[in-house]
């Protein structure tokens, strides 16, 4: 696997092999992409709270996405557990945002929150993503019971 550079990033985009919608041109990074909070967010020291990407994500199946906090919220406490971003995704992103801080954290609306750093697999996917999450719109709850029913 190779990190896609700002200017793969770009060339991609303009394939129509990824698609980040709405698309800043100042969230693009050398080796990755900024994706921004969907909204308000204050989370308590030692709480949680979910919130989702501004940006929907497309991505193709010669594509995998790893997610990243962004270094100045981890510096004040904030950590993140994340998936890896499927090829074949598409949707917004939900993010579970815990605060190991002493202070109330607030993330804004808008605000970046987390790096999408995207791969180029050696080959492309025999299948893409279908699971769950397809398609997700704002923030989604866990769904792992409904693979049960």
């Amino acid at each position: 696997m190779t990190v896609l550079s700002d200017k793969e990033i770009l060339e991609y985009l303009e394939r129509g092999e990824l698609k980040i919608t709405p698309f800043e041109t100042s969230c693009l990074n050398p080796a990755g992409y900024d994706l921004r909070s969907s909204r308000h967010v204050g989370i308590k020291p030692k709480q949680y709270d979910l919130t989702a990407t501004l940006e929907r994500v497309e991505l193709g199946l010669e594509t995998v996405g790893t997610l990243h906090i962004r270094s100045s919220l981890a510096r004040e406490g904030i950590t993140g557990s994340f998936a890896v971003v499927d090829p074949g995704f598409r949707g917004q992103l939900t993010l579970n945002l815990h605060n190991n801080g002493e202070e109330k954290l607030t993330i804004h609306k808008g605000e970046p929150i987390v790096q999408i750093i995207l791969y180029k697999l050696g080959d492309s996917a025999g299948k893409g993503y279908s699971g769950l999450y397809q398609n997700s719109k704002g923030i989604v709850s866990s769904r792992r019971h409904k693979l049960r029913e």
